[in-house]
């Protein structure tokens, strides 16, 4: 039973070893309807934590050219905000540690000048201009601005297990840890961005909330999730159901566990879990995930003893954004990590060998990358 929330894993992880080289980085997105026009569209809200035993009363950017030359780490709250679609764009802001505030244990909370998020609500705003992205690079972003007052209620949960536990926590084992408190959630407030407003309605929303933490990131990166599901055996909507796919190569300490996904369908109740972490459940994991001309495609297979999954996603590439971080070290090795949240396809669920639903997905949060992908074609298999 993955269904399991416990927002103790969504406290502020940097301590010990991970206060010097770490980040933790709440995820949050959600759609709305333009009020004028009703276009929809889809949008995210970051906050990124990273290095705290190195903080300023300032930023310390990790891509400025004077610290890359003498190798000074980043340290700061980061708030990436943005859109997916027609204009998709991410917005950055950077404080300094002594700048704000945060509330290591449960309930978390994390405040700056004009921000502010916990588990229930987020607000903020962002403006930065064409000007002052030419003359700052390390700011990893686009022009633009947007604003937020939203209110957070996490639905359905993906807890991965002892992996993320109390225990591998306190001794970071992973380099890279994943909770995710609400990969269900409902999402309800305003948004405007490029002086366009967007009412954000719960039953509408399709909001998913998670986190990651650790040292670095992982290569090759996967991540599929979605809670805007309809039943083509019935026609209908699936209003109690969400479905989350992530990792890759997830390493303990310099060991690399190459090819494997922690994954979780919750169909109308049931839960159907297909964790690696998880051995009596004998899971077996192959994927194929690329970018062609226009678009990037995954496609995974999952199976444990009695339940099987088969996910087939796609999404235009002029609807996602090669989205931007630095690690703790302060390297960019993720130059073109794919990020969407409009990708479109099926998944197909079987127990017994016996096909439960074939389900449609829309709306799917979708991330796709490796290092050092610089051609046209880029598989993971």
């Amino acid at each position: 039973m993955f269904n399991k929330h416990d927002i103790s894993r969504d406290e502020c992880q940097l301590y010990e070893k991970q206060a010097k080289l770490g980040y933790d980085w709440w995820r949050h997105s959600f759609t709305g309807t333009n009020i004028k026009t009703k276009e929809r569209k889809s949008f995210f809200i970051e906050f990124f934590l990273c290095n705290p035993s190195s903080g300023k009363e300032y930023p310390i950017l990790g891509q400025l050219d004077e610290n890359k030359a003498n190798k000074i780490k980043p340290s700061y709250l980061m708030i990436k905000a943005g859109a997916w679609g027609k204009n998709a764009k991410q917005l950055h802001k950077f404080f300094g540690w002594k700048e704000i505030e945060v509330k290591y244990k449960k309930p978390f909370y994390i405040k700056a000048d004009g921000f502010f998020l916990d588990e229930l609500s987020t607000i903020g705003s962002i403006k930065i201009d064409a000007e002052e992205i030419k003359k700052h690079p390390e700011y990893m972003c686009q022009s633009g601005e947007m604003s937020w007052n939203l209110k957070i209620k996490k639905d359905i949960a993906f807890n991965v297990g002892y992996g993320a536990g109390k225990l591998f926590r306190k001794m970071q084992l992973f380099e890279m840890f994943w909770h995710a408190e609400g990969m269900k959630s409902y999402f309800e407030g305003t948004v405007t961005i490029d002086g366009e407003e967007y009412e954000i309605k719960n039953e509408d929303s399709y909001g998913y909330a998670d986190k990651n933490w650790g040292k670095d990131f992982t290569s090759p990166w996967v991540w599929l999730s979605s809670n805007n599901l309809t039943s083509l055996n019935t026609g209908k909507k699936l209003e109690n159901s969400a479905f989350d796919i992530g990792g890759g190569c997830p390493k303990i300490g310099k060991i690399a566990l190459n090819r494997k996904l922690l994954s979780a369908f919750y169909y109308e109740g049931k839960c159907y879990e297909f964790n690696f972490s998880k051995f009596l459940h004998n899971v077996k994991t192959t994927f194929d995930c690329h970018e062609t001309e226009d678009e990037i495609i995954w496609h995974v297979e999952q199976k444990t003893w009695s339940n099987k999954m088969i996910t087939d996603i796609k999404c235009k590439k002029e609807d996602m954004l090669l989205i931007n971080y630095e690690a703790p070290n302060g390297s960019r090795l993720h130059r073109r990590l794919w990020n969407g949240g409009n990708g479109v396809g099926t998944i197909k669920l079987y127990h017994n060998k016996k096909l439960i639903d074939e389900i449609y997905c829309e709306n799917v949060g979708c991330e796709f990358g490796q290092y050092n992908t610089l051609k046209k074609r880029h598989p993971v298999r």
